[in-house]
């Protein structure tokens, strides 16, 4: 089928629904968890339909730091299980199912004062540690590079603004680097509707149970009743509002977004310990588009659970500070371009910090069938998918083939070569893979161009977000299908450019 999202498909598929009989899986939730499971399901030959009450990616799935990682803090908090499995789901991602969105990237630790020779051993080993479990996993040393002990001279060359007083070198490890998490969702939402899934975003669930529920169109307000032989709930932090009895206790991470020039064109990960902290670190990521994001804080995020959590001031601070304890020179507020956090669904334990709370994913079956899966990782969305789904799956009667996620290609895949045959700019093709002639072809001459200066968005892109991705508004445009909107400038001088795409897609 055809792997297209738009406004006229959502229209048919929504009224498709309508005197139908019931469908094999109803999946609650458009994150990536709630992609992963709509594709895992659709692949297996079952008759699939994903609601999301806002957009794709619009929770916590699109405020990660974008690193697809290998399960290192894990490790050293004696999580040997989920660190493997994060492993084993990173190679996954980077080697098949979407090496045009996943990259290796390098990351330093610089051997500063403030790391003395018992911290340093300290992070070797754990280094090396993230070396045996890539080996484990399968992934090749060609692929992610071991870890190694690197000079002063290559530590400035990664990170040119790094302090140089009483620097000894530094520690160099490689893990894998989202070129961007909500287009990940995106492609899993696509591939799933490929293989005949209805993806229907601005739809509410409604009354669910584990025998269906009634989905509410956010555009018209009519509500359309659908049975399900089965119903996951993958509402992330929502979770509990969609199945009374799911305990969460949610925890904000943050991160502030700079310009790569404030960090003199930064070429690796910057890992700066957190003082008086073991094993804990703030990154700088060198991100596409000129960025930096500099993360993560682990707060409690208490009270009532918002559409877009907001950072605190005091997490702003605590960034800036604990990385530019590396820094020759401080960073400042004049110095961020914007800041976005999300909320982890992490299962509520009762004791300890959200730090240190489990980040293994749970699956939870009430006693009406209805399935709930929260937890884990970005990392670990396929695993997840998979887990919910058998769960689902025992329980019932239904017939389905064996999960091919391991192995199925996102939309826009391709072998190296099959991408170097692409003719298309690398900015391009870093973000669309094979699909990025398409993105070319189906744009006119004036909309090659950026959309503004200093914003290397082009009008193709929209248009092809508009007509293939799903993009309904300016918001999905600029906050998820591109991440203009995570720079609050930016944002305002793309919108009204957007608003015009979106007038089509309204058409």
């Amino acid at each position: 089928m055809n792997a297209s999202l738009n406004a006229g498909r959502r229209a048919r598929e929504l009224d498709e629904l309508d005197g139908r009989g019931p469908v094999d899986v109803l999946v609650i939730g458009g994150g990536v968890t709630g992609a992963g499971v709509a594709l895992d399901a659709a692949s297996r030959g079952l008759s699939v339909v994903l609601a999301e009450k806002h957009d794709l990616a619009f929770g916590t799935s699109r405020w990660s730091s974008k690193l697809v990682h290998g399960g290192l803090r894990y490790l050293a908090s004696g999580s040997v299980g989920i660190a493997h499995e994060s492993a084993v789901e990173r190679g996954i991602l980077i080697d098949r199912t979407a090496p045009h969105l996943v990259r290796p990237l390098p990351q330093v630790v610089p051997l500063l004062p403030e790391t003395g020779r018992a911290g340093a051993a300290v992070v070797r080993a754990g280094f090396l540690a993230g070396d045996a479990l890539r080996a484990a996993a399968g992934t090749s040393a060609h692929r992610l590079p071991p870890s190694r002990r690197i000079t002063r001279a290559e530590v400035r060359r990664y990170a040119p603004t790094v302090r140089t007083d009483g620097l000894r070198g530094g520690l160099l490890a490689w893990d894998g680097q989202l070129q961007d998490d909500a287009r990940l969702v995106v492609a899993l939402a696509r591939t799933a509707a490929a293989h005949g899934a209805r993806v229907l975003t601005r739809c509410a669930g409604e009354q669910v149970t584990g025998r269906g529920a009634v989905l509410r169109d956010g555009l018209t307000g009519r509500g359309h009743d659908v049975d399900a032989r089965i119903v996951i709930n993958a509402t992330g932090v929502w979770a509990g509002q969609v199945a009374p009895g799911i305990a969460l206790r949610p925890s904000r991470g943050t991160h502030l977004v700079l310009s790569r020039e404030s960090f003199g064109g930064l070429g690796a990960g910057l890992m700066v310990p957190v003082p008086g902290e073991r094993n804990r670190f703030v990154f700088a990521l060198p991100s596409p588009e000129g960025r930096v994001y500099i993360g993560l804080t682990d707060e409690e995020a208490e009270g009532e659970i918002p559409d877009v959590p907001r950072a605190s001031e005091q997490e702003v601070d605590f960034l800036l500070e604990t990385v530019g304890t590396a820094l020759r020179e401080p960073l400042s507020r004049a110095d961020v371009l914007g800041t976005y956090s999300g909320l982890r669904p992490l299962l509520d334990s009762g004791t300890g910090r959200t730090a240190d709370v489990s980040r293994k994913h749970a699956v939870i079956t009430a006693p009406d069938g209805l399935v709930t899966v929260v937890g884990g990782k970005l990392t670990t969305y396929r695993r997840m998918a998979q887990d919910a789904l058998d769960a689902a799956l025992a329980r019932t009667a239904l017939t389905a083939g064996v999960c091919r996620t391991r192995r199925l290609p996102l939309v826009g895949a391709g072998s190296p070569a099959e991408l170097a045959a692409v003719r298309a700019p690398q900015r391009l093709l870093g973000r669309y893979g094979t699909e990025a002639a398409a993105v070319l072809a189906g744009a006119g001459g004036d909309e090659l161009a950026p959309i503004a200066e200093g914003i290397e968005t082009t009008g193709a892109e929209l248009r092809f977000a508009v007509r293939h991705e799903g993009a309904l508004d300016e918001s999905d445009l600029l906050d998820r299908r591109t991440r203009i909107g995570l720079a609050e400038d930016d944002r305002r001088r793309a919108l009204p450019i957007a608003r015009e795409y979106a007038a089509v897609a309204r058409e």
